[in-house]
């Protein structure tokens, strides 16, 4: 197992990798359309956890044969091409007719500290821009072409943006525990289980290692959301960096208002460990993933 400082610190470093990343790809400040670039830099760099990336990483480095320089290049490319994503859908998120959200990161939300047109369009821009790495990616063109459906699909109507319709119709409303669970398995997993195979088809994963980094992610990706709904009744609003018991005060369902906070820390708890057997065949190779499952669950912002 990773040591928790030793995790800290690999964090740290691939989080300062794709900043770096981020930052020199991303249209400069300067360019024309200048307002929207700045916007597009203001809403990807500076901030956030970074665990998507590092996902990417963590089951690029888990897969054999993975060190090759062509195969870094694509993870760096890679993880990037998530962020973007995640920073655009956090953008359309705290738009006023969705979340309504004025906090992000600790900063104002974007189309506070711009305008809302601003806003929309730098998210409208960000999504594509995604691609457009993805293709750059110096792998065989097959792994490319898979890396791009499976970016687009959790992205789209049967991934994070299905999963935020679903959500934005079940405000006030009392689901199942089956349909919370399809809910957040699109919303919040699908692109946090996409990072995970896509590090494993950059570095071209075997079927064995494609098999483990599947369950993995799929358990890590709903984890997420169980902490999640448990941080925003149980952290305060400087530690989460977003406004905290928002969901509650806008009647949205979330394991906690449907299990209790006692059930879904356990419930959190057995995705956890299903995540560790899932990476358990992958010996040391999976050290850092198992890591991710401890950071990501245990983490208390």
């Amino acid at each position: 197992m990773v040591s928790s400082v030793e995790l800290s610190g690999w964090l740290q470093a691939h989080a300062q990798r794709v900043e770096g990343v981020l930052d020199r790809l991303l249209p400069p400040a300067d360019m024309s359309p200048v307002r929207l670039h700045e916007a597009m830099r203001y809403a990807t760099l500076g901030g956030g956890k970074r665990v998507r990336a590092a996902l990417v990483y963590a089951a690029g480095h888990a897969c054999s044969g993975s060190r090759r320089d062509n195969v870094e290049q694509a993870l760096d490319l890679a993880a990037a091409s998530v962020e973007l994503v995640h920073a655009y859908s956090l953008v359309h998120d705290d738009l006023p007719c969705m979340d309504d959200d004025s906090l992000r990161r600790g900063k104002p939300t974007l189309h506070v500290k711009y305008d809302e047109a601003t806003a929309l369009l730098a998210g409208d821009a960000l999504q594509p821009l995604a691609f457009d790495w993805l293709s750059r990616m110096p792998v065989d063109p097959g792994q490319v072409v898979e890396s791009t459906r499976l970016l687009a699909r959790a992205a789209g109507s049967l991934g994070m943006a299905g999963g935020q319709a679903i959500d934005l119709a079940s405000v006030g409303k009392t689901l199942t525990r089956e349909e919370l669970q399809r809910m957040h398995t699109l919303k919040t997993g699908a692109l946090l289980s996409a990072s995970v195979a896509l590090g494993g088809i950059a570095a071209a994963a075997s079927a064995t290692e494609r098999q483990a980094l599947e369950a993995y992610g799929h358990a890590m990706g709903l984890a997420f959301q169980v902490v999640d709904d448990v941080l925003d009744v149980t952290a305060d609003t400087v530690k989460l960096g977003k406004t905290a018991g928002k969901d509650a005060a806008s009647n949205k369902p979330t394991y906690v208002a449907l299990m209790g906070l006692s059930q879904a820390q356990a419930f959190a708890g057995e995705l956890h460990q299903f995540a560790l057997d899932a990476v358990a065949p992958l010996g040391d190779s999976g050290r850092l993933l198992a890591g991710m499952a401890d950071f990501i669950v245990l983490r208390d912002h």
